[in-house]
């Protein structure tokens, strides 16, 4: 896969959307999955995964992971990308607990939660995590929520300690319900950046559409989706997570880029050929 092909990502709920803010915003197996299929055909080729207990709240648990996971797999070729946000109520342990009951083709964590408490015993059980992760053939995207964290992800590869000679990275461009992501966001992180990283960008609020066409335009990857974002730029609801994923996908097709399948993810990122259930 070239420079001109994008990787796009659907983040359809996150870990606080609520269908008081938006009515689209998948919670059940059901939703999730008919979100999965809808946001393919629009372009998407990996699914952001989080899921949801019985009241609605954010959930590592294990059995619900397994049947969102093993649904939309069965439903669809999207690649799936469960997360390990800890929230307000979970802890390293059941990060690493996720990683280890399902051994999905990807996942998603943030150093910093990991290292909890940052002292040497927990750095050697997160170095010994994250060559777990490696060894099971899972794929993981680092997230890092300001350019701090992104240099010490950097001093870890540096060291040996993260497996991946080309990390994928998440960059993420302001904060849930405190500040609006910009492209500036975006451009900031850029000169910290290994240049031979795997990257790409969501964005918190209205500008996300913006942000992630900054990324492409800068040779990254970009994610969408109500997780981050229920509106247009000028504060016009979202129909749901296919609309979104169309408008950026008729975005970078008109800039003259062209969206990799998730065959083509696979492939690249040397995971196993899709094949259902």
């Amino acid at each position: 896969m070239n420079r001109a092909r994008v990787i796009l990502t659907v983040a359809p709920n996150g870990a606080r959307r609520t269908k008081r803010e938006h009515g689209a915003v998948p919670l059940s197996t059901e939703e999730i999955v008919a979100t999965a299929r809808a946001s393919r055909a629009a372009g998407a080729s990996i699914l952001h995964l989080h899921v949801r207990d019985g009241e609605g709240m954010h959930s590592l648990d294990i059995a619900r992971y397994r049947e969102a996971y093993d649904a939309v797999r069965a439903a669809c070729d999207i690649c799936i990308q469960p997360t390990t946000e800890r929230g307000s109520s979970f802890t390293p342990d059941d990060m690493m607990a996720v990683q280890r009951a399902l051994a999905p083709e990807m996942i998603t964590l943030n150093l910093n939660e990991l290292l909890d408490p940052d002292d040497d015993a927990q750095i050697a059980r997160g170095r010994d995590f994250l060559s777990e992760i490696a060894s099971a053939g899972t794929v993981p995207q680092y997230i890092v929520y300001d350019w701090t964290q992104l240099q010490t992800l950097q001093r870890w590869w540096e060291a040996g300690w993260v497996p991946q000679r080309r990390p994928f990275v998440l960059l993420v461009a302001g904060r849930n319900g405190t500040k609006a992501g910009s492209p500036r966001d975006v451009l900031d992180y850029l000169p910290v950046l290994p240049g031979e990283w795997r990257w790409g960008v969501c964005a918190f609020g209205p500008h996300e559409l913006a942000c992630v066409t900054q990324a492409a335009l800068a040779g990254g990857h970009c994610r969408v989706g109500f997780e981050n974002n229920l509106t247009t730029a000028d504060g016009r609801p979202l129909r749901d997570n296919a609309d979104q994923v169309g408008r950026l996908a008729r975005l970078l097709n008109e800039l003259g880029f062209g969206l990799a399948s998730a065959a083509e993810v696979r492939e690249v990122f040397g995971m196993k050929p899709y094949k259902a259930g």
